[in-house]
């Protein structure tokens, strides 16, 4: 098993970490000071968001949604999303299946 505290780890902001990366999934953690943003985007993988503190502002699928710890979001491949942080905000990306079809590794 690997665990982690994710609200205690020592992450930078724009220096998102690592926590899990195998044959299927990888799983990221993100530091956002308040009013930046994962400015608009998408990945070749699905993605699942967590908000493991503070409170964010989530644009997807169309609709715009506040969220705090606790909130959990799934967007298919490909998908637009931005996350914005209303608050200091730690979030985790996790993304599946990984590498996904169309991703630059797979190139060559």
């Amino acid at each position: 098993m690997e665990s982690w505290d994710v609200r205690s780890l020592q992450v930078e902001p724009h220096h998102p970490q690592v926590l899990h990366t195998d044959a299927h999934s990888r799983a990221i953690t993100i530091d956002l000071p308040e009013g930046e943003s994962l400015q608009d985007h998408q990945t070749h993988e699905s993605a699942w968001l967590l908000v493991a503190d503070g409170e964010v502002e989530v644009d997807g699928g169309g609709e715009t949604t506040s969220a705090g710890p606790g909130f959990l979001a799934h967007f298919g491949e490909n998908e637009r999303r931005e996350v914005r942080a209303r608050s200091h905000a730690r979030v985790v990306m996790i993304l599946t299946p990984w590498p996904g079809e169309g991703h630059p590794s797979h190139r060559g």
